[in-house]
């Protein structure tokens, strides 16, 4: 057990924290796309998240759990590195709760401002998240290579979450909207693909733990699918933006490859770590948890992952279909 039981709550947490990105990551496309749409197309794209976006937010309240629960010593390192962007992350989070209902209730007059509060507070918090993410890439280091590559991934992450965002539009929502958010999908799939690509082939050359993985054979030849499915699943996608749009399951084609990117990343990302919860710093094993304590907190771990996870699944369900008129009564 004392082997296995860090593995298992380091699987909960990535896991929690890929499913995240998806889900949250769609939202704050959305947000950050709000600019572009006019007053009756923001109303519907807002609609379109409202009864996901703040569950989504759960797991990564459930990701850093677990970190802080299995993995004390390290949650205490990452975020006290990571405090400045876990603070604007958490700001931009805020400003997208209090936008999100005030830019109805306060009224037409105030509706612009809080318009922009949602826009800003998801840009923010996807700007963070990216720093965040690269900056645990490179093993928390504060070199030159330490500080521009995080600031790489903040550029790229908010270009993957604009595409998931119109993705998710296309498959919500109908008419001029849907096309527009094609059109911003097609915006969206050059800076993302140029930032994928420059992410690829940056992460290996800051840290050669990563490249001695990846790089060595036979590990090359076992890898290489991963790769080989993110760049078919990006050709993919630029074959669907080079069509015109198709009503019915076309309609997912978009936001299903994006989730197969995003999956295929999280794999590569999850092989080029294990086993070190800090890169080059320490393993899940020297920073994890008395076994007492992990085997106390897996019952809890164990009946609430499957509980967000099937509320989340009844959620979708519920509110499947194209998004209406966004109300209030």
């Amino acid at each position: 057990m004392e082997f296995w039981l860090p593995i298992i709550y380091m699987a909960a947490m990535g896991l929690a924290l890929l499913i995240y990105v998806i889900l949250d990551g769609y939202d704050l496309g959305v947000g950050m796309l709000i600019p572009l749409a006019d007053e009756r197309e923001k109303d519907v794209m807002i609609a379109s998240i409202g009864p996901f976006w703040d569950a989504n937010e759960t797991w990564i309240v459930l990701g850093v759990g677990i970190l802080l629960i299995a993995f004390p010593t390290a949650h205490g390192i990452v975020l006290s590195h990571l405090y400045l962007p876990v603070t604007f992350m958490l700001m931009g989070l805020i400003l997208r709760g209090v936008a999100f209902d005030l830019r109805v209730k306060a009224g037409d007059h105030r509706r612009r401002l809080w318009n922009n509060a949602f826009f800003a507070g998801s840009l923010i918090a996807s700007v963070s998240q990216g720093w965040m993410l690269g900056a645990y890439i490179t093993g928390l280091s504060t070199t030159v290579a330490g500080l521009l590559f995080p600031l790489l991934i903040a550029l790229t992450l908010p270009a993957l979450y604009l595409l998931l965002g119109s993705g998710w539009l296309i498959m919500k929502t109908e008419g001029d909207l849907q096309a527009r958010s094609l059109d911003w999908a097609r915006a969206a799939v050059l800076p993302m693909g140029v930032g994928l690509l420059l992410v690829s082939v940056a992460t290996p050359l800051v840290s050669p733990a990563i490249a001695g993985k990846w790089f060595s054979l036979p590990n090359f030849l076992y890898l290489a699918p991963i790769p080989l499915i993110t760049a078919g699943s990006y050709l993919a996608i630029l074959r669907v933006l080079a069509r015109d749009l198709r009503p019915g399951r076309a309609e997912w084609h978009l936001f299903g490859l994006t989730v197969l990117i995003c999956v295929t990343a999280s794999l590569g990302l999850a092989y080029s770590l294990f086993p070190d919860v800090i890169i080059g710093r320490m393993t899940i094993w020297e920073a994890s948890a008395s076994v007492n304590a992990l085997l106390f907190t897996l019952v809890g771990v164990a009946m609430t992952l499957p509980m967000i996870i099937g509320y989340t699944v009844i959620v979708y369900r519920i509110f499947h279909g194209k998004a209406g008129e966004l109300r209030y009564d």
